[in-house]
């Protein structure tokens, strides 16, 4: 853990050992913290905040430059990490890495923007600042451990607060090198902090404690309604990305080929432990025949194997939990009526014996009497359901109580203009099937969150606005 600057490995005296979950060869030995860990790092944090709050804007940014930097120089050891720890290909992790830096570098320009405002008047003068919010809490999921840290680091350093981060329990690895490369840039003792350990204890602190004064979540619906509860007790600035269940919606006019490569690509990558995955796809029923079979096609050329080896597109699931959770919404699919079209099962063969293995899988007949369509299933799973007018597919895709992403692809405007308008998630795709942009505003609607992550709103979540009234 890294505390006040200083790798605490055995504070508590208490250690977890992080399996791969490719073959559970054990990885490495963790130290586990609890409230009193976190509490020292609040403190630490609370200590190192005046400094770092006074440091001007453009020091920040050279510091948050560095720091990207750094991240890029030790990129090798911290990709290996993260493929060891949650299983995804090197491929995938090193841009996970890469992409981890071009956030610091961003935020490091944006916090120069950080402008204030001058109202004139005929008796008075108002300036409006926005100041940093103090000592933010960072508590980040294991499907992006680096990424969506860094979706939090860089706004809130650029800002002006300092933080305590607390990584996945069970993928802590490359997120604690992310925030040590950071420190090491040249920050303060104690502006950068990370604790280990379990929610119920580090992170019921980091909610709970006083001098927080910022909360930023990504992780499950069920755990933000309970940070959502404990922050209120000292009315804390709180920023949430939770659940999603996104629709996927194929028009009679859509280039099928170009669908079903996005289609796939989103359902399947990172095994569908993607919080803006496909989750549920509707297809016109005219085109539903081609774009089904392309859709099978694609699914069985990905090769599924080991993270660590070469031309692997799809590792393991990240847990034992979660396969069953996918294994269970399949034979409930296919109980209710669904036709399985490919996978539904572990591959077999002596390499994925040990792993947490599950062939992508797509399934045919589907509709909402099945939990795979009304449930986050977090696995590689695509569900198809045929629709008859648009009308219908908006109305299908938006009977849910998430709301985080939808995708639709048309060939017509109006058709797309309407239903990017009409469909009731934070962020829509038209004709692409990623709606992340650091530029632009991420978060969701409904049950999939508060607030907004990356492009300059990010920012302005780590900021307190005030109202400085002069008379004249």
């Amino acid at each position: 853990m890294l505390i006040n600057g200083v790798l605490v490995p055995f504070v508590s005296g208490n250690v977890d050992i992080i399996y791969n979950p490719a073959n559970q060869e054990p990885v490495a030995q963790v130290a586990v913290g609890t409230r009193q860990d976190a509490r020292l790092a609040l403190q630490a944090a609370k200590k190192a905040f005046p400094i770092w709050s006074a440091t001007s804007s453009q020091e920040r940014a050279k510091i948050l430059h560095a720091a990207a930097d750094l991240v890029r120089q030790r990129s090798e050891q911290i990709t290996r990490l993260l493929t060891l720890e949650m299983g995804k290909p090197l491929n995938n992790a090193k841009m996970e890495i890469l992409s981890s830096a071009d956030v610091l570098d961003f935020y490091a320009e944006e916090g120069k923007r950080n402008f204030g405002e001058w109202i004139s008047s005929s008796h008075s003068r108002s300036i409006v600042l926005r100041q940093p919010v103090g000592v933010a809490a960072l508590i980040t999921p294991w499907n992006f451990p680096v990424d969506l840290l860094a979706w939090k680091v860089g706004p809130c350093l650029a800002a002006g607060c300092t933080f305590v981060a607390k990584p996945p329990s069970k993928a802590p690895l490359a997120a604690t090198e992310f925030v040590r490369a950071v420190s090491d840039a040249g920050l303060p003792a104690g502006a950068a902090n990370v604790v280990h350990g379990p929610g119920s204890e580090v992170g019921a602190e980091l909610v709970e404690n006083p001098i927080s004064r910022k909360i930023a979540f990504t992780g499950e619906t069920q755990t933000g309604r309970e940070i959502m509860a404990h922050a209120a007790a000292h009315i804390k600035r709180v920023s949430l990305e939770l659940g999603g269940q996104s629709p996927f919606i194929v028009c009679a006019d859509a280039d099928l080929e170009a669908a079903a490569a996005a289609a796939a690509q989103r359902a399947f990558s990172n095994m569908g432990q993607i919080c803006i995955s496909v989750n549920r796809i509707y297809v016109a029923e005219e085109v539903a025949e081609p774009f089904t079979e392309e859709l099978v096609l694609r699914a069985e050329r990905l090769k599924i194997g080991d993270g660590m080896l070469p031309d692997v597109d799809l590792g393991p699931m990240f847990s034992r939990a979660q396969r069953q959770r996918t294994k269970e919404h399949v034979a409930d699919a296919i109980e209710m009526g669904a036709e399985l079209l490919t996978g539904g099962q572990e591959p077999e063969g002596e390499a994925y014996e040990k792993g947490y293995f599950f062939q992508p899988t797509v399934l045919g007949e589907a509709d909402h009497s099945m939990r795979v369509m009304r449930e986050e299933t977090f696995g590689p799973v695509a569900p198809i359901m045929k629709f008859k007018t648009l009308e219908e597919a908006i109305a299908l895709a938006n009977d849910s109580e998430y709301g985080l992403a939808a995708y639709v692809f048309t060939n017509d405007l109006k058709t797309a203009l309407r239903a990017a308008e009409e469909l009731e998630a934070g962020g829509i795709g038209v004709n692409v099937n990623n709606v992340v942009d650091l530029q632009a505003p991420f978060g969701g609607w409904k049950e999939s969150g508060l607030g907004r992550e990356l492009g300059h709103y990010g920012l302005e979540a780590y900021l307190e606005t005030k109202h400085i009234r002069l008379g004249m």
